[in-house]
């Protein structure tokens, strides 16, 4: 088995300023600790291409677009919020995390590959139809959904975001559109507020949140008894994974507990259900993740699950 590994040296170019929690050195330490893992073995390096500015407007108001255009600066920071600031790296990088996941979906699509897995920055999740906020510009998972759907006629694509924060971006882009279905767990109460089990819709919208302290094991309870049967009852012919892996127990930002066994077991059990259900058609885009220490021995844990399974 190969993973398709998309990324680009662009990534490493949006740089949101000193002291900030998502920075070059979260993908650097990836990429520079990849030669020394085993999985390296099984990856294909790709380079993202960049993304379309059709792409982008398949989950984003035009005006938020001409805004993330607008407001990359030339030199030093600019900022689109409180937490999310753009250098002039920025929209380049963030097109290439959309270009990886759209020219994802068609090599899954058109069998050229099984599993893909997109080491690209700034993370997207976040990212609404007319806001760029929580560290993200364009939300790239949504984007590669709907392209799935409108190039491939696809009736059932489903999103699993285990990243410790709440895709409410995702959610906000998906929400009432047939044929996709958006999965979060997430610590609740946290960042951004939403992801509340209120707003779920049967077959479109399911959060799962996990109180502060959540480990692995209960993790695993809660995964298998919730949303492995949403996922079979569902039956996708896709599946994608917003990868976030800020639930760690180090991670500076958040108060969950996972450790890398439970990122091994969630590469394998979400793997197994896309054999099942989507002929193994899996793609999974980085999110979060921010102790430096931690996140490639995550990544990599996630990876050689998918190897397994």
């Amino acid at each position: 088995m190969v993973i398709h590994f998309y990324t680009h040296e662009d990534c490493l170019d949006h740089n949101p300023g000193v002291g900030h929690p998502e920075n070059p050195q979260r993908l650097s330490r990836i990429l520079n600790a990849l030669a020394k893992s085993p999985v390296n073995q099984s990856l294909q390096l790709v380079e993202a291409p960049l993304g379309e500015d059709k792409q982008v407007l398949l989950a984003h108001h035009e005006t938020h677009y001409e805004n993330v255009k607008g407001t990359a600066p030339s030199s030093g920071e600019a900022a689109l919020d409180a937490d999310t600031h753009m250098s002039p790296g920025s929209l380049n990088a963030a097109l290439r995390a959309v270009g990886a996941a759209c020219e994802g979906i068609d090599l899954l699509m058109r069998g050229k590959a099984d599993n893909v897995f997109c080491a690209t920055r700034p993370p997207g999740h976040h990212a609404t139809p007319q806001q760029a906020m929580g560290f993200c510009l364009f939300n790239q998972i949504a984007i590669a959904a709907i392209h799935a759907q409108q190039h491939y006629s696809l009736e059932r694509v489903l999103i699993m975001d285990f990243d410790v924060h709440h895709g409410n971006g995702t959610q906000d882009i998906v929400k009432g559109r047939k044929g996709i279905f958006f999965i979060s767990s997430h610590q609740s109460p946290l960042y951004p507020g939403t992801g509340h089990e209120a707003e779920n819709i049967e077959h479109n919208i399911m959060n799962v949140p996990l109180l502060g302290g959540t480990g692995h094991d209960m993790y695993q309870e809660i995964f298998q008894e919730r949303i492995i049967t949403a996922i079979e009852n569902y039956a996708p012919q896709l599946l994608l994974v917003s990868a976030g892996f800020d639930a760690h127990a180090q991670d500076p930002l958040a108060g969950l507990a996972f450790t890398d066994e439970t990122y091994a077991w969630l590469g394998t059990t979400l793997k197994e259900l896309s054999n099942k259900y989507s002929g193994g058609k899996m793609l999974s885009v980085l999110e979060g993740g921010y102790n430096l220490d931690v996140l490639p021995g995550s990544v990599f844990a996630y990876l050689e699950g998918i190897l397994g399974a």
